[in-house]
């Protein structure tokens, strides 16, 4: 089955972005390595953790992860040899030079060699014969107190592309230029065209591809997906998909209930982890810091506000003018001992947000 998906995404490089098309290093918050391990394990990551996998990174994701995490070590993983390709392009194209290229199967035991502190396996292992197998091969590379970030499908969110993939597997279906062709036919009214029509994966040929003749797609409900969570030695530790709720457990019976009353569920986004110690208590001796990839956008000589995109699964808060000149002052660590009264409240929805870390020496 492998075999069969490597080339599939030799044919339809995913996703499709053009060379030029460049991302805030804000926006790339939560991939920040640093950030994340302080905030699980309540302690800055120790040396020797800087390594990341992008495991089945496509022809993206290197770049961000890049803007990122610009001093760390990072691996690009994928099956195909043409989604390296472009993203190998697309990384250069922008400055980013600390990245490894492995062409590879993540089951491949031999690839992507060593642990890992930070692993992001975004969409992929719905893509396995056996998704449990995939997370398991993950896990063995992740090192202790480590992240990782994975995607799924969920069986509410990707009904509407698995009935039609179902379908053209039926029909014979099994190129693009057919689909459009189809498209073209089809009912403005009919739950395909307006499906189609809503979808940004539509505008181009991978994204039809990978929606609708994907050769192994697999979805899961909430409990699938936390009974093979349970089977890994791995811990779930956030949900960041939209509207997700802070805590793990109340997001899991919220996820239920949607299910249950056959209302719609986005795919999960979760963040896991191998043996994290926990985040620190705000207690007076936990210092507070910036997260790094937003060091530049706090500077006393930029005007104007930036709305930084979402990636946790709710709105961050606006870097207005008083916003920045607040989240300067962390630009060192800051004991919250230190801080003037209300300015821990203050800090509150920042470090929600991951723009500020707390951690403990």
């Amino acid at each position: 089955m492998n075999e069969r998906v490597r080339l599939h995404y030799e044919k339809y490089h995913y996703p499709h972005y053009s060379l030029l098309a460049s991302v805030r290093p804000c926006d790339t918050y939560a991939l920040n390595r640093e950030s994340l391990w302080a905030r699980f394990n309540g302690k800055l990551p120790p040396s020797g953790k800087n390594r990341i996998l992008l495991a089945g990174c496509g022809s993206f994701s290197p770049y961000p992860t890049s803007l990122a995490n610009p001093k760390d070590e990072i691996t690009a993983l994928d099956l195909s040899r043409r989604n390296l390709s472009r993203a190998k392009i697309h990384a250069l194209l922008h400055g980013c030079f600390n990245i490894t290229w492995e062409a590879g199967d993540l089951l491949d035991n031999s690839k992507a060699l060593g642990e890992y502190g930070f692993i992001d396996s975004f969409g992929v292992i719905h893509h396995l014969e056996d998704p449990l197998a995939g997370l398991r091969a993950l896990e063995k590379r992740l090192a202790k107190g480590g992240i990782m970030r994975l995607m799924v499908y969920s069986n509410r969110g990707r009904r509407e592309a698995e009935s039609v993939r179902k379908a053209f597997r039926l029909l014979g279906i099994k190129d693009v230029p057919s689909v459009r062709r189809l498209i073209k036919r089809a009912d403005k009214d009919s739950r395909f065209y307006r499906y189609v029509r809503d979808s940004h994966e539509a505008t181009f040929d991978g994204g039809l591809a990978d929606a609708f003749l994907h050769p192994c797609a697999r979805t899961f409900r909430i409990d699938e997906l936390m009974t093979m969570i349970g089977k890994t030695n791995l811990s779930p530790l956030l949900f960041a998909h939209t509207g997700a709720l802070p805590d793990v457990s109340a997001e899991v019976e919220r996820l239920c209930r949607l299910e249950k009353n056959r209302e719609a569920v986005p795919n999960f986004i979760i963040y896991v982890g191998r043996e994290t110690g926990g985040g620190c208590a705000l207690a007076p001796d936990t210092r507070l810091m910036l997260n790094p990839v937003l060091r530049d956008y706090v500077g006393a000589f930029r005007v104007g506000s930036a709305a930084v995109a979402p990636r946790l699964g709710f709105p961050n808060p606006v870097l207005d003018a008083g916003a920045r000149r607040f989240l300067r002052k962390f630009r060192r660590p800051v004991m919250i001992s230190a801080l003037a009264a209300g300015e821990l409240d203050r800090a509150r929805p920042f470090l929600r947000a991951m723009f500020l870390f707390p951690f403990r020496q």
